[in-house]
């Protein structure tokens, strides 16, 4: 009777043990799948729309992806005067003279003729005050920061620097009244700041997605067909949709005591992770697209002669 109880005990034992065991399975299976859902959930959080499909959004974040290796892999050029992302250099640009940053003003013969979408006031000068809080106090003689009032989204080229596309006033006229009929169908984009990222060539990049309203690569589609005559080969990604906060031009101008030079790539991670934990997240929503005649080379950038045509998006379905 002891040995069948024994061999009783031993298998109730066994069975509890196995019981156990296929629930610790189960629990761990159900943790991972929660775990995996949330994270897709959470990279996925800033494509939400409704107009576009989610494939747009993870080509941006691939995007970002690469900005954000970029410093890492091809190393700080802008501590070189290296070259710009629109194959000027830094010193065709800006001159540092008795610690004030000037910028080179070049005539663009014929002016640019950019396209892009404005982020109002309302948002990009909390933008500016952040950028400048943490960056003014090492860069204060190095660096350049965008005209607040001037932060933008660059969208499409009817003719670029690289690419001139001439134009008589008549086709300006033209061009002009085409974009305004692109944006008066067009709905307002509700957008999220995804990240912030320093990129080699000097430039602090605001990435952003779209929560709602028309995609990136919607937009500059619809001024494609707009803008027949434009340059076939644009200056950015389709999908992109970033604008510039500020251009770092040299070495910083003071150091914590901890930093030397052979660290500072790493100092300017720190300040940009500073910057994310800062405006990580904003909300903004935008509503002018501007038609803008460029009369010096990036004079959206570098507050140069310019003439501007604003119109709101304002949704029509007609």
């Amino acid at each position: 009777m002891a040995r069948v109880r024994n061999w009783w005990n031993w298998n109730h034992s066994k069975s509890v043990t196995l019981i156990w065991l296929i629930c610790a399975i189960i629990f761990y299976s159900v943790f991972r799948l929660l775990l995996r859902n949330s994270y897709h959930t959470t990279r996925s959080i800033y494509s939400v729309a409704t107009d576009f499909p989610n494939s747009n959004s993870e080509r941006r974040l691939r995007l970002y992806d690469n900005l954000e290796r970029d410093l890492e892999e091809n190393g700080a050029l802008f501590l070189k005067q290296g070259e710009t992302s629109q194959s000027l250099s830094l010193s065709d640009l800006f001159t540092v003279k008795d610690g004030t940053v000037t910028p080179v003003l070049q005539a663009a013969n014929p002016p640019v003729r950019a396209n892009v979408l404005y982020l109002s006031t309302e948002h990009s000068v909390p933008i500016s005050k952040a950028v400048k809080g943490i960056f003014l106090p090492y860069f204060d003689r190095a660096i350049w920061f965008q005209n607040s009032s001037m932060y933008h989204f660059s969208m499409f080229h009817a003719s670029h620097h690289i690419t001139p596309v001439p134009a008589s006033e008549v086709e300006i006229e033209t061009e002009a009244n085409d974009v305004k009929a692109v944006a008066e169908v067009l709905c307002p984009l509700k957008i999220v700041l995804d990240r912030v990222v320093l990129t080699s060539t000097g430039v602090l990049l605001g990435c952003w997605q779209v929560l709602s309203g028309p995609d990136p690569i919607t937009v500059r589609a619809k001024l494609k067909t707009a803008l027949p005559r434009a340059p076939e080969k644009q200056l950015y990604d389709a999908a992109i949709f970033h604008t510039s906060f500020a251009r770092l031009l040299g070495h910083p101008t003071t150091l914590p005591a901890e930093v030397d030079k052979t660290s500072e790539i790493h100092f300017f991670h720190q300040l940009v992770a500073r910057l994310n934990n800062q405006i990580h997240g904003i909300q903004a929503t935008v509503s002018e697209l501007w038609y803008v005649e460029e009369y010096d080379l990036l004079a959206l950038a570098l507050n140069g002669r310019m003439q501007i045509r604003k119109y709101q998006l304002s949704c029509s379905k007609a």
